[in-house]
């Protein structure tokens, strides 16, 4: 029988499924439930028209992830093309109106003439649970920085000289927080019974942090309007913050109990500027498995870090920044990076040289970037712990 390609437009309750022939035609055009007996009867509806089907779908995840699954226990090839790209393809179709159906079309159109998409696989365990782990791990660090905003906020309005002289991203100044929130109440407390309470609390370097409060103290003698509640909120908050702070260390303890189960745990970590939580979320952006790129050039640009050709007519040989790329991954690239820049001392040696050519700070970082993507491609390929020092080719 002849080829069938079939589009799927993924949502949350619904999905919009089109067939369509090697012509283009229309085969079938459908809107089914995000139900499993739904989607298997849509499988098979399929199946019906054609023995060689492939299928696209605009979600690898989310509401997409039980029809990918489906599809893929049941030996059918499935492509990843991302809603971006959906976009701008159906600018090339007839007609300005879109809907699920015609989106669904251009899918299945796009899986058909298109030879650069993504084939989803069924994803290794340990990568699936990274995924969830470093994703709620992402969304708990981006609650505490809010939460810390609105607790310099707070405290700004009430305690400015307070707030400038502590770093609340330490847990010492947030558990000073929780007993005193005001200048009045930190005279009243006395220096050494401070430096007490605060050692009770098992804060390190105690005095020093008590010193310093007890001297911006003394410089404040004036009562704001509001100052009580204020100091409520400021203690609310500062609660809030060490709650998150207990939640993410608990996050990254179970990330690394998980990372170690994966084969190439030492191999990712041995990279300088690497860590158990960097190279968790490397994994969990790449899905561990590098043929899916093929080159390190692919794997460069969809991290970000490789420039892309932007000429015409006589202008060749410019360069400018990607704009679709993974930004989680570009930030794993780009933070390792910057981390190796201190600890070893070959990326230094790299990273000044590129400043000495002339390159700003950020494009000198994301050279070394680069640099790096080639060397953690080697390694992953051949299963080989980064050395300072590479290994001698063995002699015949």
């Amino acid at each position: 029988m002849a080829a069938i390609w079939a589009g799927i437009d993924a949502g949350k309750t619904h999905h919009h499924c089109v067939a369509i022939d090697e012509s283009g035609h229309r085969l079938l055009s459908r809107r089914v439930a995000s139900d499993e007996p739904e989607l298997l009867e849509l499988l098979n509806t399929v199946l019906t028209l054609g023995d060689d089907v492939t299928w696209g779908i605009d979600l690898a995840d989310g509401g997409g992830a039980l029809a990918i699954m489906i599809l893929l226990n049941h030996d059918q090839p499935v492509y990843y093309i991302s809603g971006r790209s959906i976009h701008r393809a159906s600018e090339s179709y007839h007609g300005e109106g879109k809907t699920d159906a015609k989106d669904a079309a251009v899918i299945a159109d796009q899986v058909r003439i298109r030879r650069d998409l993504h084939p989803l696989r069924t994803s290794d365990e340990t990568v699936t649970d990274l995924k969830i782990l470093t994703g709620r791990r992402t969304d708990l660090v981006a609650d505490r920085t809010r939460t810390v905003n609105r607790l310099r906020a707070q405290l700004t309005d009430i305690f400015p000289g307070l707030e400038r002289a502590l770093d609340l991203t330490n847990t010492g100044p947030l558990m000073l927080l929780t007993g005193y929130q005001t200048s009045a109440a930190l005279r009243r407390t006395g220096k050494k019974w401070l430096e007490t309470w605060l050692r009770n609390r098992r804060v390190l370097r105690a005095d020093r942090l008590a010193e310093t409060a007890w001297e911006v103290a003394g410089r404040r003698h004036t009562s704001l309007p509001g100052e009580k509640l204020t100091a409520r909120l400021v203690h609310t908050l500062t609660a809030e913050v060490l709650s998150l702070n207990q939640q993410v260390a608990e996050l990254d303890k179970a990330i690394e109990v998980r990372f170690r189960e994966h084969r190439d745990f030492e191999v990712i970590t041995s990279m300088p500027g690497l860590g158990v939580i960097l190279g968790a979320e490397f994994l969990a952006a790449t899905g561990g498995d590098m043929s899916l790129f093929g080159t390190p050039d692919r794997l460069a640009g969809f991290g970000g870090v490789a420039p892309v050709p932007r000429g015409s007519g006589k202008i060749s040989g410019n360069l400018r920044r990607p704009r679709r790329y993974n930004r989680r991954l570009q930030r794993v690239f780009y933070i390792s990076a910057l981390f190796s820049i201190r600890h070893c001392e070959d990326s230094r040696r790299f990273y000044e040289r590129k400043r000495s050519e002339g390159m700003h700070h950020i494009q000198a970082v994301l050279a070394l970037a680069r640099r790096r993507v080639n060397v953690l491609w080697a390694l992953l390929r051949d299963g080989r712990i980064y050395e300072a020092v590479p290994p001698t080719a063995l002699t015949a």
